[in-house]
């Protein structure tokens, strides 16, 4: 009877999150397109219910609701079927939708769908070859096969992201990094702006002129040919008509410049805009929060070197040994488990919580800067099939932010995986994406005034 009970909570929370999933994709995925293909939006929708059910299950965990028996049979289910749409289902139908998109291709697109499975399936599986992911004793139609891939891809992409978050952050909210930009400079390059667009205006009216002159000369229509035609085009060019082609070239060299300010000058408004932000109540609260994450993210980046160069990786979950340490150098009487159980479902619920927001507005954002008619469908079902790899990983580094008691049963579901790997990969992508991220917006933020300047 219990089992049943738990088995509609989980169902009902899934039906929820599968139609959360559906809006987020019509609202916000889909609302300047039309849906053409209801299968792409079920297999987004169902791989965030799932995916989201997930993160469920470990506050569950955390919590204790449900018995033990249910939570190891719905961690089970689940992983199982975001495994099959992850490796089999978001695969096929990305390569659908390619083949569908080739017209030669059309009448044969299920065959060549296959054909592209399969090669997925090949660079999927050697994937896992050169990574010591694995324990031997697993077959090779385990499900550890499946997850340890599947953890290798997310682990890599989420250590890219938060590289370059931790970088970022500090660097958006930080009126530190914010350029001295006046009214005087805005008007400046408005004028230069508007003086370029007249110049292209009196460019295009002489050549007007001259295509009206030259029909009325009949030059349109009987235009000569062969060799003796260029020399007579070349000398009534010289008598004084237009160079058509000279002109013609200044005009496309002052439309780029004028795309060229423009971009410049709509980027002024911006950085004027967050300036007079940043005066703001709320804009010096994010200037703190500037600051704060600065420093985390140069915590972030010495812990991660220290655990490469010195092979090392925590066997305490991070709130735990926080805890223990204060107790000691304060020498107090303080309940460390108990603790750190209500402290670690705070914390975990704020990774779980921040990390599908911040995923979901870059998929937003992805998905508007890429997107097209065509190619929409096969994008979703990528950013379908990166959300679910994102997602899955979490799980497995989540796991070392709970306390030992609360992860027997993810540890025994995803089986006898080799995390201190994940740990240690997740470290050293992270430290590329953070040091790559530094000099690139170094050399970004150096370039903007030098390019000001110049314009």
């Amino acid at each position: 009877m219990s089992f049943l009970i738990d088995s509609g909570i989980m169902v009902t929370s899934q039906v929820l999150f599968f139609g959360f999933g559906w809006l987020f994709f019509m609202r916000k995925l889909f609302k300047d397109y039309e849906v053409r293909q209801y299968v792409v939006q079920v297999v987004f929708s169902v791989t965030f219910a799932f995916s989201c059910t997930m993160f469920e299950l470990i506050i569950f965990e955390i919590l204790g609701v449900l018995n033990s028996s249910s939570r190891y049979f719905h961690w089970k289910l689940n992983l199982c079927v975001i495994l099959l749409v992850l490796v089999f289902m978001v695969p096929f139908y990305i390569g659908y939708f390619i083949v569908s998109n080739i017209r030669l291709l059309h009448r044969q697109r299920l065959l060549f769908a296959c054909v592209v499975w399969l090669t997925f399936m090949y660079f999927f599986w050697k994937l896992g070859d050169p990574f010591p992911i694995l324990s031997p004793k697993h077959g090779i139609l385990s499900i550890e096969q499946l997850i340890s891939r599947v953890g290798v891809i997310g682990v890599t992409l989420m250590a890219l992201l938060s590289g370059f978050g931790a970088v970022n952050c500090p660097y958006t909210y930080m009126s530190y990094f914010l350029r001295n930009v006046t009214d005087a400079d805005i008007l400046a390059l408005e004028r230069r702006l508007l003086q370029t667009i007249d110049m292209i205006i009196s460019k295009k009216k002489r050549m007007a002129m001259a295509h009206r002159t030259m029909f009325q000369r009949g030059e349109v229509h009987n235009k000569p040919t062969g060799f003796w035609g260029m020399i007579k085009s070349v000398t009534t060019s010289a008598s004084g008509s237009e160079n058509l082609s000279l002109i013609q070239q200044e005009v496309d060299a002052l439309e780029e410049l004028s795309r060229q300010l423009f971009l410049e000058t709509a980027d002024l408004h911006a950085t004027k805009e967050r300036i007079e932000y940043s005066k703001t109540f709320q804009g010096k609260y994010f200037n703190f929060l500037g600051y704060f994450f600065s420093i985390y993210c140069v915590w972030k980046i010495f812990m991660a070197t220290i655990n490469i160069v010195f092979d090392r990786v925590g066997k305490t979950d991070p709130v735990t040994r926080g805890i223990e340490i204060t107790v000691n150098y304060l020498g107090i009487q303080f309940d460390v488990k108990f603790w750190s159980q209500h402290i670690s479902f705070i914390l975990v619920g704020i990774i779980i919580v921040t990390s599908i927001r911040g995923l979901l507005i870059t998929l937003t954002k992805f998905f508007y800067a890429i997107s097209s008619s065509k190619s929409s469908n096969v994008i979703v079902l990528l950013l379908a099939q990166i959300m679910g790899m994102y997602f899955v990983s979490s799980v497995l580094l989540i796991r070392m932010s709970m306390p030992p008691e609360y992860r027997t049963i993810i540890t025994e579901v995803l089986g006898e995986l080799q995390f201190n790997f994940y740990h240690r990969w997740f470290d050293v992508i992270f430290l590329v994406s953070a040091l790559s991220s530094i000099l690139f917006l170094y050399l970004a933020h150096k370039q903007a005034p030098e390019k000001h300047m110049a314009l």
